[in-house]
């Protein structure tokens, strides 16, 4: 079995010092579940891994039982008050003592490894957005989105001493990773809050960043709808290491773990061919001790596995509840369905019956960003990249309801600026979340979905009318970008277009951005800056060339400037001097 080599002991402790070991609630914080060691919790699966190492025939020793027949019906439904479960606890009996040496190191945030230099990984080529002159492209059409993978898989390789390929790193992942502090709605029936600032753009005096945020709804626990979850789990070959399949299962069942007696968990695996290895159960510990009993090995037939997880979901189905299908895989399909595009059109079907689709990417060294990525989107869900066990606390523990019960699908963003104010702007990420103008206002067009206490944060970098623009000025007058607009007090015209879950028709939510933002913008400050400083280090990580002399230490004071940090923005600190060191290094500094 391929050993992971580990770093220094040093480098794998990403939070300083004056950052506490235990996450306080973040800014804008939602309700989270209760607190739970993932460390603690996750090394039981990990110590398992390493005593499988140790038998003779390689594999990581967590067994499952013969693929169990598929149910031809739903079981019944659980009663009221469920009969006494064993501990979780048992279902860790088997598992103990974790060796160093298996090649993976937990701490309080990140696991260490270093990338194999025969690195397959794959990312989805996404050019840096244009810049846009208003006289000719007034409209900027995008949708949401709400998945954090790219930040999270940018923080491995930064840990382990890459620098990340610019086709990693998406802006917009990287700044909806943080929590910002835009105020609840008031109303459910327009189920998120919009904010929009303006402030002066820390590397480039001649523009203001323009911040707008959608806030989702709360959902107490008790609220949220029963769920119909299927797991499915990628047990081939190519997950026969520290930092998968031992991750996988205790993320999932840390998942499990906050589930109550109305939700039903199925597990499904593939590698070959795909089985059933769990029927629908309400009971946490079967849960968890199907997840501990997994091996890996053979090839990866995640095709077919899709295509079963959808069978047992469909024949599951909770109307008026939550029907996902939880993906955690490294994404190396290489039997059956493994064409990216046929994936998707899988996808899309399926969801369109109502089963949406959660990726969760583990590993490294052929791992799949692309194609997790895609199917997420197309699959109504969200793409998290866990990299280590309190990841998968925040993802499947804290942000559980985030992640499984959606407020508002189909959600769209459309910014019209008025040249009277504006010259010229550019969108910072969101490549491949742009629409064309006329989608808008077709609801057959998909979008991007807001989960309870999702926040979506976008920004604009725009130039002023009179101030200096990206373009240089054109010779003929009639070719000249410069076009006259009213001036109306409006910089711009908001437009947000949403669907409530159960409707098929969108609704609109508009509203004017004041022109007279620009007269009164400072220099960014509290959660804009610490915003603007995420955007800074992720166009700097994709080599973007509007971004001048503006550096990673540059960005590194600016989020340091902001108030209130709390654990996760304590480790962006310690990530961009990261970076710095190692872009100083590869210059030659």
């Amino acid at each position: 079995m391929h050993l992971l080599r580990l770093l220094p002991a040093a480098a794998l402790l990403i939070a300083p010092a004056s950052i506490p070991t235990a996450a306080p609630p973040p800014t804008g914080a939602r309700q989270t579940a209760a607190s739970v060691d993932p460390d603690r919790f996750c090394r039981r699966f990990i110590e398992g891994f390493r005593e499988g190492s140790a038998m003779p025939n390689g594999r990581a020793g967590m067994r499952y039982a013969p693929v169990m027949a598929m149910p031809s019906a739903p079981p019944p439904p659980p009663p009221s008050v469920p009969p006494p479960a064993a501990s979780a606890d048992a279902a860790y009996a088997p598992l103990a003592n974790m060796a160093a040496q298996q090649g993976i190191i937990v701490t309080g945030s990140a696991r260490g490894y270093v990338r194999s230099p025969e690195s397959r990984e794959r990312y989805e080529k996404n050019p840096v957005a244009t810049i846009q002159a208003v006289a000719e492209a007034p409209v900027s059409t995008f949708s949401v989105d709400v998945d954090t993978g790219s930040y999270a898989n940018v923080r491995r390789m930064l840990v382990a001493g890459e620098m990340p390929p610019p086709d990693a790193v998406r802006t917009e992942e990287m700044l909806n990773y943080f929590r910002y502090d835009y105020p609840l709605p008031t109303d459910r029936t327009r189920p998120f809050s919009v904010t929009t600032d303006l402030a002066r753009t820390p590397w480039n005096p001649e523009t203001r960043l323009l911040r707008i945020g959608l806030r989702g709804y709360d959902v107490a626990r008790s609220e949220r709808p029963p769920a119909n979850l299927v797991f499915l789990v990628d047990v081939s070959g190519s997950m026969e290491e520290p930092d998968k399949l031992p991750l996988v299962q205790c993320s999932l069942a840390l998942l499990a773990e906050q589930l109550t007696p109305r939700d039903r968990v199925s597990i499904v695996v593939y590698a070959g061919n795909a089985g059933l290895v769990l029927p629908p159960t309400y009971d946490k510990a079967k849960v968890v001790a199907a997840l501990a009993r997994l091996e890996a090995g053979g090839s990866t037939a995640g095709g077919a596995g899709i295509q079963l997880a959808y069978r047992i979901a469909e024949e599951n189905r909770i109307e008026g509840g939550i029907n996902r299908i939880v993906l955690a895989t490294d994404g190396d399909f290489n039997v059956g369905v493994t064409d990216t595009r046929a994936l998707i059109g899988m996808v899309e079907r399926e969801r369109d019956k109502g089963i949406t689709l959660t990726t969760l990417g583990f590993g490294t060294g052929n791992f799949n960003d692309a194609m997790m990525e895609q199917i997420a989107d197309h699959g109504n869900g969200n793409y998290a990249y866990v990299d280590s066990p309190r990841e998968a606390q925040k993802v499947l523990g804290d942000e559980l309801s985030s992640t499984l019960f959606t407020i508002a699908k189909d959600v769209k963003v459309q910014v019209e600026f008025n040249p009277a104010y504006v010259r010229e702007y550019r969108l910072i990420g969101y490549e491949n979340r742009a629409l064309a103008e006329q989608d808008f206002s077709n609801d057959k067009v998909d979008a991007g979905d807001i989960g309870a206490s999702h926040q979506v944060t976008a920004l604009y970098e725009i130039v002023p009318a009179g101030a200096k623009g990206w373009r240089p000025d054109r010779h003929f007058q009639a070719n000249r970008r410069d076009a006259d607009g009213a001036a109306d007090g409006q910089l711009a015209w908001l437009r947000l277009r949403y669907k409530l879950p159960e409707a098929r028709q969108s609704k609109l939510i508009e509203q004017p951005i004041a022109a007279s933002l620009i007269a009164s913008a400072a220099a960014p400050r509290g959660d804009t800056a610490f915003a603007a400083a995420v955007a800074g280090f992720g166009q700097k990580l994709r080599h973007d060339p509007w971004l001048g002399e503006y550096g990673f230490a540059d960005a590194r004071r600016l989020a340091a400037s902001a108030p209130g940090g709390d654990y996760w923005r304590g480790e962006f600190l310690r990530l961009v001097d990261l970076a710095d060191r190692k872009g100083g290094a590869a210059a030659g500094r």
